[in-house]
C-alpha cells in the first residue's frame, strides 16, 4: 500500500501563487509516476500535470507556462508550483501516485481563487 499526503492548499487572490506538496509513503517501487488532478465544483476530476520517473513533465494546456511540477526523489515527494493564479483555477487538487496499473491518490487540497 501506498499512502499519500498533500499539504498547501489556501485561498489566494487572482494573480497569487501557492505551492502544493505530496509527500508519498510505503511499498513504493523505484519507477513510478506521481502527478496532480483537480475537480472543480460541479464539474469532472482533469489532469493537471505529471512527472515521470525520468523527470518528464506533462501539463494541461490551462496551466502551461503557470504551473511547474517537480519532484525529490529522496523524500518521494511531489511539487505543484502554481503562479498568476486565476478563479478558474479553484478546485480540490488531487495528488496520485502510479505503479504499473496502481493508482493511489491522496485525499485532496481545496485551492480557492478569488478576491
Amino acid at each position: 500500500q501506498v499512502q499519500l499526503v498533500e499539504s498547501g492548499g489556501g485561498l489566494v487572490q487572482p494573480g497569487g501563487s501557492l505551492r502544493l506538496s505530496c509527500a508519498a509513503s510505503g511499498s513504493i517501487f523505484s519507477i513510478y509516476n506521481m502527478g496532480w488532478y483537480r475537480q472543480p465544483p460541479g464539474k469532472q476530476r482533469d489532469l493537471v500535470a505529471y512527472i515521470t520517473t525520468g523527470g518528464s513533465t506533462n501539463y494541461a494546456d490551462s496551466v502551461k507556462g503557470r504551473f511547474t511540477i517537480s519532484k525529490d526523489n529522496a523524500k518521494n515527494t511531489v511539487y505543484l508550483q502554481m503562479n498568476s493564479l486565476k478563479s478558474e483555477d479553484t478546485a480540490v487538487y488531487y495528488c496520485y501516485l502510479n505503479q504499473g496499473r496502481l493508482y493511489y491518490w491522496g485525499q485532496g487540497t481545496q485551492v480557492t481563487v478569488s478576491s
